[in-house]
């Protein structure tokens, strides 16, 4: 539960806000941007432009600009409403062209009507289901019953020198019992490049970090202990020698909390969907490849 990837939301948003966010992300769904935007009264909903007598106010932007939020990343908040005010302005002008054009009575268009209405729908309907079933109340409880099971967690901080060959390993380990410099031997000869410039250093680490061989063999040692013997892999000969171990802390519910309302909103959708098909009746057809 806890090795899940992180998912970065700014601390500025409210975790409703951030539940949308995470949905939009595990379903790709552009039109559940429109739940983060909160209703517009018409006295503070200005007409903000009017194209061959079609107006474009204050929430049309709004809506438009939540639904754009990851194309507009890159652009600074300030310039967002002008910019989107423009490519509806520029969006109205072409509709009105196709509908000149006859273009609305294609059988395309009906069909991607169809698409999004559906698309939307089923953003309202699971918005609504996670609302009520990942709550923070929720979240607690699933942190909780996830930290129980866990438990703290042993890590080692590690140095080693890795070589090609193992009498070059067995040399090596000679000349640190005759009381050379590990981190000095680990810069003149390691082929790992990114350990050797901190004198082999690869910090903190837990089980299912490393190589298996090279794992067993650093959680055998104390603190201040190396391999009296080579240590194969397929990288090459390890010499490992462990600076410190420790019992790591279970992660806090807020560094997790985010992880843990990922998994539970990617799981309601699950839920949800086969709870579904249980009573449904479906008929599939798989479309024949394009020659």
């Amino acid at each position: 539960m806890f090795g899940l990837g992180t998912c970065q939301t700014s601390g500025a948003v409210g975790p409703q806000e951030r539940t949308t966010i995470m949905f939009k992300r595990l379903i790709g769904a552009a039109a559940i941007a429109a739940m983060t935007a909160l209703p517009v009264a018409a006295q503070d909903n200005p007409v903000l432009a009017t194209v061959n007598g079609k107006q474009i106010t204050a929430a049309d932007v709004a809506f438009a600009v939540s639904t754009l939020s990851e194309v507009l990343e890159q652009v600074p908040a300030e310039r967002r409403p002008e910019m989107v005010l423009s490519l509806m302005v520029d969006m109205k002008l072409l509709a009105d062209a196709a509908e000149k054009a006859g273009y609305d009575e294609d059988p395309v268009v009906a069909q991607r009507m169809e698409y999004y209405r559906s698309q939307t729908l089923r953003d309202l309907y699971m918005e609504k289901l996670i609302s009520e079933k990942v709550t923070e109340e929720a979240v607690k409880a699933r942190y909780e019953e996830e930290a129980a099971k866990v438990g703290p967690q042993k890590e080692v901080s590690a140095r080693h020198i890795l070589v090609e060959d193992e009498a070059t390993a067995k040399d090596l380990i000679a000349q640190l019992k005759d009381g050379a410099d590990f981190a000095k031997l680990a810069e003149d000869n390691s082929k790992d490049p990114g350990s050797a410039a901190r004198g082999g250093s690869l910090g903190f680490f837990g089980k299912g970090q490393m190589v298996p061989a090279f794992e067993e063999a650093a959680f055998a040692l104390g603190d201040g202990e190396m391999t009296e013997e080579p240590v194969q892999s397929r990288f090459g000969y390890h010499i490992i020698k462990v600076d410190e171990a420790r019992e790591k802390p279970v992660p806090t519910l807020e560094e997790v909390g985010d992880q843990i309302r990922q998994l539970m909103i990617r799981e309601a959708f699950v839920d949800e969907v086969a709870k579904l098909k249980e009573t449904a009746e479906i008929e599939m057809k798989l479309p024949t490849p394009a020659q």
